[in-house]
């Protein structure tokens, strides 16, 4: 199995950092609290000195959506949308211990972090332009296809696990209680993306290591090397060059 992103998305966006981590063994009866609040309390620091739209993560999305013909502020990048709950709430739900985690990471980051159930993708996944005929679970059980050319995550099987890039995730594929196989996808378009996804990486690893005593593998996607393989099981994964 592997994950990837289309030549044509490369093409478009040549400034993307993008990094895959794959987990095996994930339960639902573990605490993630003290990582969480480890996160949260970045995240504070950093809103306390700017407002989530003045951060340079949050506008390379904005100016990434223009480009895509979105409006920024009615469809806000995954990163942007939870940095604004928490800045007028404090907190965000408790959703899923994997979920719970990766969102205050993306948080700490102001990075938009994608989270899927692999038991429920068929396939290989990749990042590219929608054909309009995809399907699109929502989280309400609805069925919607894509626009054409929109960016989706978009499986063998032609079902989609995302809409308008990382802004509406799948409820086909979401994190459930039951879930043990996961694959997480980090993507940045601001200047200094691709050292920051790197941290967000093995931040992001070193967490679930020490809360799931479990080892990911990942890797660091770029044009030259866009292909994260990997295999369940604990099989070594690797990048690709195509």
């Amino acid at each position: 199995m592997h994950f990837q992103h289309s030549d044509s998305i490369w093409r478009d966006f040549p400034e993307l950092a993008a990094g895959a981590l794959h987990v095996e063994g994930i339960r639902s009866d573990v605490s993630v609290a003290d990582a969480v609040d480890r996160f949260e309390a970045i995240a504070s620091d950093v809103l306390a000195a700017n407002s989530e739209g003045e951060l340079a993560e949050i506008q390379a999305w904005r100016r990434t959506f223009t480009r895509m013909g979105l409006k920024p502020t009615q469809y806000r990048c995954a990163s942007e949308a939870l940095l604004r709950r928490f800045r007028k709430e404090g907190d965000l739900p408790s959703i899923h211990p994997l979920i719970d985690l990766c969102n205050a990471v993306s948080l700490a980051f102001a990075i938009p972090i994608a989270v899927f159930d692999l038991s429920r993708i068929a396939g290989d996944l990749e990042v590219t332009r929608a054909s309009g005929d995809e399907i699109y679970a929502t989280f309400s059980g609805e069925t919607e296809h894509p626009e054409t050319d929109e960016v989706i995550f978009c499986d063998a099987h032609g079902r989609a696990h995302a809409r308008r890039w990382t802004n509406r995730q799948s409820g086909h594929s979401a994190i459930r209680p039951q879930t043990t196989s996961a694959l997480i996808v980090v993507e940045a378009l601001h200047e200094t993306a691709t050292a920051d996804v790197a941290e967000l990486i093995a931040a992001l690893e070193e967490a679930i290591g020490a809360i799931w005593h479990v080892r990911p593998t990942s890797a660091l996607l770029s044009r030259s090397a866009p292909r994260f393989a990997f295999a369940a099981h604990g099989q070594v994964a690797r990048t690709e060059n195509l």
